[in-house]
């Protein structure tokens, strides 16, 4: 049995950027043939992942339940084997032919090639299998001259003790982290441990048209001669205001399975990541607009042997609203529209559980809850069946 967790927000910020392209602009899309504001999926779950860092130091979460992602593990694993009376210097040695041994080489400024997203507990074991095989970790052979990076890259592996390549190969398995498990990961030099994302995000569009708009800015110089007229500073920031529709799915058994079949850090990890999704916001220029509006139509819905089901499509056509009309009302009204729709058509045994501060009709489409802590017991109690 197959079973999805899907979660649909509406969300209306004040004038803000949460999140910008390369010239500064809030993102955007063409949908419906308008032009939508646009917040981007990588940006909402770098929300969920500084929540999850909430979420540990609250102790809802251990510190090993997430994961890093740093081009730094050297210094990590430096850091690990001077704790357990390890010399520095001889320490980091030690460390780079262990991440050579699995062709994870570290360039001169101590950097990985690229970001690697580890959960802690694959750090801690590979900083334990390192003290644990001090003695016969010993420096490969130069390459030879010319060779290119990749071949020197797997020259290292191949002399490298096997049962250390061994050892450490069995260590990256996510980890057991939350976020590794919900979103995955690509180790483009470790393809085999690659690890499939149990959950999908899409990215926020408006439910309606929008248009940019220019906020001009001054500064004064507050030690100015009195006597001296004009701004010292002056410029332009792009903005916008929309309700944004937001979207993402989570498939149960693969999260579990990602989690090494533990159920009850399942469980957790699929809370902290709806409440995360629900409460998060981007931080884009939020010293400058502070637009800290928290969504006010939520649906859950757990859905059993069926294919996922955005309703993005409720707002194909950009919602317009009458001068005293609430956009997220009515677009909280196409919504429910659209997701009955749906089930009319292609069916599939479902609960919905609805946090509507709204007042959008909701026209029996699934169970009002009064709470966002209502509306996780309820669609976890459903997961569990």
């Amino acid at each position: 049995m197959k079973t999805l967790i899907e979660i649909h927000a509406l969300q209306n910020f004040a004038p803000s950027n949460l999140n910008r392209d390369d010239t500064g602009a809030p993102k955007d899309a063409l949908f419906g043939g308008t032009r939508r504001a646009r917040v981007s999926s990588q940006c909402l779950k770098r929300a969920v992942r500084q929540h999850f860092k909430s979420l540990v130091e609250k102790k809802s979460l251990a510190p090993e339940d997430v994961a890093i992602r740093t081009k730094r593990v050297l210094d990590a694993l430096v850091a690990l084997l001077k704790e357990n009376g390890r010399d520095e210097s001889e320490a980091k040695g030690k460390a780079l032919l262990a991440l050579a041994a699995m062709e994870l080489s570290v360039k001169e400024d101590d950097k990985s090639e690229y970001l690697l997203f580890l959960g802690k507990r694959e750090i801690q074991e590979v900083g334990r299998i390192i003290g644990e095989k001090w003695d016969s970790i010993a420096a490969p052979g130069a390459p030879a001259e010319g060779k290119k990076t990749r071949k020197a890259k797997k020259d290292a592996a191949n002399q490298t003790d096997p049962e250390l390549k061994e050892a450490i190969g069995k260590v990256f398995n996510g980890g057991k982290a939350v976020d590794v498990a919900l979103f995955g990961r690509m180790l483009a030099d470790m393809p085999e441990k690659n690890q499939d994302a149990a959950c999908q995000v899409a990215h926020a569009i408006s439910t309606h048209s929008v248009e940019r708009e220019f906020d001009f800015y001054t500064a004064v110089d507050d030690l100015k001669p009195e006597d001296t007229a004009g701004a010292d500073m002056m410029g332009t920031v792009e903005f916008n205001s929309a309700c944004f529709y937001r979207y993402a799915v989570v498939d149960w058994e693969k999260l579990v399975r990602n989690l090494q079949d533990d159920t009850e850090l399942a469980n957790k990890g699929l809370r902290a990541f709806l409440e995360g999704f629900v409460v998060a916001e981007p931080t884009g220029k939020q010293n400058t607009f502070a637009a800290h509006n928290p969504p006010e139509f939520v649906a859950i819905s757990v859905r059993r042997n069926t294919a996922p089901r955005s309703l993005a499509n409720a707002f194909e056509t950009a919602v317009r609203v009458r001068k005293d009309e609430s956009m997220t009302r009515v677009s909280a009204g196409k919504l429910v529209q659209k997701a009955k729709t749906l089930q009319a058509a292609f069916g599939g045994e479902e609960a919905t559980f609805v946090l509507n501060l709204a007042e959008g009709k909701a026209d029996g489409f699934g169970k009002v809850v009064a709470s966002l802590d209502e509306l996780l017991n309820e669609t976890l109690s459903a997961v569990r069946g």
